[in-house]
């Protein structure tokens, strides 16, 4: 397999001796060769460049063997080693909390630094893993699949590369609703035929148009993506059935001139769709994306989409980004790619600044708006998102203006600060010398991830002294809460493992950062305790693992100390699930599922291992919910596949909503197995779109 992925990179890269040795010792090393397969193919059909391979396959060796590859690195040039660092800098995602979720992608982001060519590779691998994810997700799998879907499939797209955002979409679908996902592809499946002969119908047609013209192209037809379908029916609440443009397809040609002659001679002989005409190409959208759309009736009496684009914008649709480093555009001086890659580095810069959930706040809201363009009294134009006010546009000239604006005109007329901006407006700010600086309540009428960034910069330094101070007095009091002593936690080792941990640099920062909010002083002194517990070997009791087992009498006990046990009722565990023991104040020990999201809330130095004995004989109870289609019969369904299968139902719970109804039904079982067994029994019934355990 290595053999293989060796080939591929000497057949698409002109590389010399010393290159193809380099590349045959990078990849000598025990990587996931299938992944690093996968994610290569990427980089190649992007046409990334050499530097992109040696840092990608360098950072593989380095997750194996760190001393070798930074040994081997040494050989690297300037732009292997920015690839490499950049990789380097990078830590794998392990949601433990929402706050370490936004953390961990905020890290992310700061260790990418400012070579775009990372993001795009560390994309490829997020498509990957998504890709390779399979049902039943666990609780931190559902956390990155939501994650894909609302920042990373978006960050794709707003770095012009479609293919892997819908891509992206379409895997979050299947594992977030398989029922639904399953149903599309049976019924796209169904439509197969039929759509394959309308498809070569117009591509006859379109070859004639081209040839009539005289013009030279290419004519390519897709089917469009099932989350794209999906989203459409969501969005006009439609059926499957009422939905009809199902294809679509493109008219590659090599002139602007072209594309608008070839527009013209589709409207002459199918009739276009109202509302369904857009021209990107004299208004492109804000990634750079140019195409001319049009949905006409074809002979089915169905409406197809038809694109019509350039060569050159076709590759700019498909690789976005990484179309510059195609085009090897040279780096001297401002280029387009540092135009296109502005929002970019605002983004970085706002990870250095913005605590981890504002920074995830401003990079959802920097991906999702859309853009307006408005000018300087000078004409110079600039670009926000949408319902960007006059503070924003303040902070887009500079620090200094943002922090001394008073007021602002648009076209001439004065307009309070918190003023909407619309496309075309020209804005003229007013400052003042003697103005004190930003109101906190500005952060509630600003959209730009610059101008949220630099006014929480302007209050982190002006109260800097106050916050350290406020800061440390919460520290002390929390660690005192938890009867622990400052000394104590506040070794140098500790220090320096959570001041990594938080991209900081002294404990002030760290004390600054709480007096200010952005962090919790009980989250901070939690996870100095636990790498205080961890090196004492206090992190858990003397036994090492409870093992519950059942006493003559029928109580759930520790079969080794006769410690009462107790089960969580937030997740129902039973025989056969993973568990974790939670050591309570006087009342022993809760079990939990080791997958149940509550666990994340807990004192992390009271976690025990758990597991479970033969000796347990009782009933349990497990609740299992299911979404339906509304039919009559479907409640005597459902009871009569129970207890046919000898399944009693403890409680039975049913509430109508848009999209059907929604079942809970609580079960006594025995073990895992009995529940898995209900759940396959309502699974086989064709009313259910889903069925699952609940927590």
């Amino acid at each position: 397999m290595k053999t293989n992925l060796i080939k591929k990179v000497f057949k698409n890269y002109k590389l010399q001796e010393k290159d193809k040795a380099l590349i045959v010792r990078l990849a000598d090393n025990e990587m996931d060769v299938s992944r690093c397969e996968e994610i290569l193919d990427f980089i190649i059909e992007l046409k990334l460049d050499k530097s992109s391979v040696v840092g990608f396959l360098g950072y593989q060796l380095f997750k194996v063997k760190p001393e070798k590859a930074d040994e081997v690195s040494q050989s690297f040039t300037k732009d292997e080693l920015s690839i490499y660092n950049g990789f380097k800098n990078l830590k794998d995602i392990r949601y433990v909390s929402k706050t370490e979720e936004a953390e961990d992608i905020r890290k992310m982001f700061l260790g990418m630094g400012n070579d775009v060519r990372v993001v795009i590779i560390k994309l490829a691998g997020i498509l990957y893993d998504v890709k390779h994810l399979s049902l039943p997700l666990n609780d931190a799998d559902k956390d990155f699949v939501s994650n894909v879907k609302e920042v990373f499939a978006p960050l794709a797209e707003r770095l012009g590369l479609s293919s892997m955002k819908s891509y992206m979409e379409d895997y979050c679908f299947k594992l977030q609703d398989p029922a639904m996902y399953n149903a599309l592809i049976s019924e796209l499946e169904k439509q197969k035929d039929s759509n394959e002969k309308q498809i070569e119908i117009t591509k006859v047609r379109l070859t004639n148009i081209l040839n009539e013209l005289g013009i030279e192209g290419e004519i390519q037809a897709r089917q469009k993506h099932v989350s794209s379908i999906f989203r459409k029916i969501k969005a006009q609440n439609v059926t499957m059935a009422q939905i009809y443009d199902l294809i679509a397809m493109r008219v590659l040609v090599n002139t602007v001139e072209d594309c608008y002659a070839v527009f013209g001679k589709i409207h002459a002989i199918y009739k276009p769709v109202p509302g369904r005409v857009k021209d990107y190409i004299s208004n492109p959208k804000p990634n750079g994306y140019r195409t001319l759309h049009t949905t006409v009736i074809v002979e089915n009496m169905r409406p197809l989409e038809i694109q019509i684009r350039t060569f050159d914008m076709h590759k700019n649709c498909e690789y976005g980004i990484a179309a510059h480093w195609i085009y090897k555009e040279k780096r001297s001086g401002t280029t387009k790619l540092d135009k296109k890659l502005s929002w970019f580095r605002e983004i970085m810069e706002s990870a250095q600044t913005l605590s981890s959930e504002d920074f995830v706040e401003s990079l959802k809201t920097n991906l999702y708006s859309g853009e307006i363009f408005v000018q300087t009294p000078k004409g110079k134009v600039l670009d926000f998102p949408n319902g960007s006010t006059i503070i924003d546009f303040a902070y887009a000239i500079h620090s200094d203006v943002g922090n001394h604006c008073v007021g602002g005109k648009i076209n001439n007329v004065m307009k309070p600060l918190y003023t909407e901006l619309k496309n075309g407006d020209v804005v003229e700010i007013i400052t003042s010398s003697t103005s004190k600086g930003p109101s906190r309540d500005w952060l509630n009428h600003v959209k730009s991830s610059t101008a949220r960034s630099k006014i929480k910069n302007f209050f982190k330094n002006e109260l800097k002294d106050e916050n350290i101070k406020s800061g440390k007095t919460m520290f002390e009091e929390a660690a005192k809460a938890r009867n622990y002593s400052v000394s104590q936690l506040l070794e140098e080792k500790y220090i320096d493992e959570m001041l990594f941990k938080y991209s900081m640099s002294s404990v002030d920062e760290l004390y600054a950062a709480i007096g200010s909010g952005s962090l919790l002083a009980t989250q901070v002194v939690g996870r100095f305790i636990a790498l205080y517990l961890k090196e004492h070997e206090l992190l858990k009791p003397k036994q090492e693992v409870v093992k519950i087992s059942t006493n003559s009498e029928g109580v759930i006990v520790d079969g080794a100390t006769g410690l009462l046990i107790r089960y969580a009722g937030c997740c129902h565990p039973v025989v056969g699930d993973e568990i974790v023991g939670y050591i309570s104040h006087g009342n022993g020990v809760t079990v939990h599922r080791r997958d149940c999201p509550n666990i994340r809330y807990l004192e992390q130095e009271r976690l025990i291992d758990a597991e479970w004995e033969d000796k347990v004989k009782t009933d349990f109870v497990a609740e299992i919910k299911a979404q339906t289609e509304k039919s009559n019969g479907i409640i005597n369904k459902i009871t009569n596949a129970l207890t046919l299968a000898k399944i009693s139902i403890r409680a039975f719970e049913v509430k109508e909503n848009a999209g059907g109804l929604e079942f809970s039904i609580v079960i006594f079982v025995k073990n895992k197995e009995e529940i898995d067994k209900a759940i396959n029994l309502l699974s086989s019934i064709k009313e259910i779109r889903k069925v699952f355990r609940a927590n």
